[in-house]
């Protein structure tokens, strides 16, 4: 089972991933852990995203795409995996098209979580409210105005993907504002109509 999960920042995403992670056994692939781990083990294109990176840039759609590349080459992908927080953008869209059409697979479904902004920025809150009163660090982006940015970038970059997929027959959309109960039984749902349909 390959499949993309899709929505803004604080949606839950990461949530879902990880429970898609325990029930179905393949892994949740995020650009960040990916990076880390490619600069970490001194593969050649993490050579070349650390030198990007020990300058203070942004790492380019080339490298990124290239770690995900060798990413999905290992063994523990063959059954599938969850791509969350990637592709970004409609050239990173592109680049994945292109790579799955190299290996011969496909994918399989992508699966958008669809969310109230006002409501996602009171979760944002209460998340750094909960944080606080356990005596927790507060995450960075657990603040509203930075929360609001992301949101923005969000939907000037990342938002245009809900169409590229719709139009390719692939994308579903699930209730986030449902609990997250409710929202990984609607996930489960897609996924294995998705498993039917191959």
């Amino acid at each position: 089972m390959r499949l993309i999960l899709l929505g803004p920042p604080g949606a839950g995403k990461g949530t879902q991933a990880q429970r898609l992670v325990e029930k179905h056994g393949i892994p949740q692939l995020s650009t960040g852990d990916m990076l880390r781990a490619a600069v970490q083990a001194g593969t050649e294109v993490g050579k070349r995203a650390k030198a990007v990176m020990d300058a203070g840039e942004l790492v380019s759609d080339t490298i990124v795409n290239a770690i995900v590349a060798e990413r999905i080459d290992q063994a523990d992908c063959a059954r599938g995996f969850i791509l969350d927080g990637y592709p970004r953008t409609l050239v990173q869209a592109d680049a994945v098209e292109s790579m799955l059409l190299e290996r011969g697979i496909g994918l399989d479904t992508v699966i958008e979580l669809v969310v109230d902004d006002r409501a996602l920025v009171g979760r944002i809150v209460k998340r750094a409210d909960d944080a606080k009163a356990a005596g927790q660090p507060v995450r960075k982006d657990d603040n509203p105005a930075v929360f609001e940015e992301r949101l923005r970038e969000y939907y000037k970059k990342t938002a245009p993907l809900t169409g590229y997929y719709y139009a390719k027959g692939k994308l579903k959309t699930v209730d986030g504002m449902a609990s997250i109960d409710a929202v990984t039984a609607e996930i489960e749902a897609v996924v294995v109509a998705a498993a039917k349909a191959r």
